[in-house]
């Protein structure tokens, strides 16, 4: 339908998390529209990003050096590790300006749907070898491939004898009991102080 040349770019876009076949369209036609001088700095910055961002060695953050900065900060607590499923998630938490531990990015979740996507679970344990952790939180997504996933890290990492907690779950802030859902009420109640 499209030409060859069009069909690339909306099957790579296609392939995104997210993005459907008529979102990656939508991006492809952006980009043909899209003026000689943007386009030129689009491609520049898509350049830039493979040349100069890495996967830090330590968290797997993305960072221009080989330790993120994160992971280079001796001020941070040592003793605690936050697990998360992607980057946006370790950004959420350190905005929050509450979280003074480390880090670990598992790089998905376990799929209860298709083939399971490889976590970073080796990489997880080797880390905790080398380090001296008090506590270990695991900060999956309250999703059914994040608690998945979550019960799946408790079974991995119980053997390390390290306190492993849970991010608390419940009812949000400003939200109101007759909106909430029951499995959200539930976790609510079995989260209570």
């Amino acid at each position: 339908m499209y030409p060859d040349s069009v069909q690339k770019i909306i099957d790579i876009f296609s392939k995104f998390p997210t993005v459907g076949p008529r979102t990656a369209a939508r991006f492809a036609f952006y980009l043909i529209k899209m003026p000689s001088a943007e386009f030129e700095e689009f491609l520049d910055a898509l350049d830039g990003l493979k040349k100069t961002v890495k996967l830090c060695s330590s968290c797997f953050n993305p960072s221009k050096e080989d330790l993120c900065p994160i992971c280079q900060d001796k001020s941070r607590d040592q003793s605690l590790l936050c697990v998360v499923e992607k980057e946006a998630d370790l950004a959420s938490i350190e905005n929050t300006k509450k979280y003074k531990g480390l880090y670990f990015i598992l790089g998905g979740v376990i799929s209860l749907r298709k083939n399971n996507k490889e976590i970073r679970i080796e990489e997880l344990k080797e880390k905790i070898k080398n380090a001296n952790f008090q506590e270990i939180i695991i900060a999956t997504n309250p999703t059914p491939e994040g608690e998945s996933t979550a019960l799946f890290l408790e079974r991995e990492l119980k053997p390390f004898n390290i306190k492993l907690t849970r991010l608390g779950r419940g009812l949000p802030v400003g939200g109101e009991l007759e909106y909430a859902d029951p499995d959200t009420l539930e976790s609510a109640l079995e989260a209570r102080k």
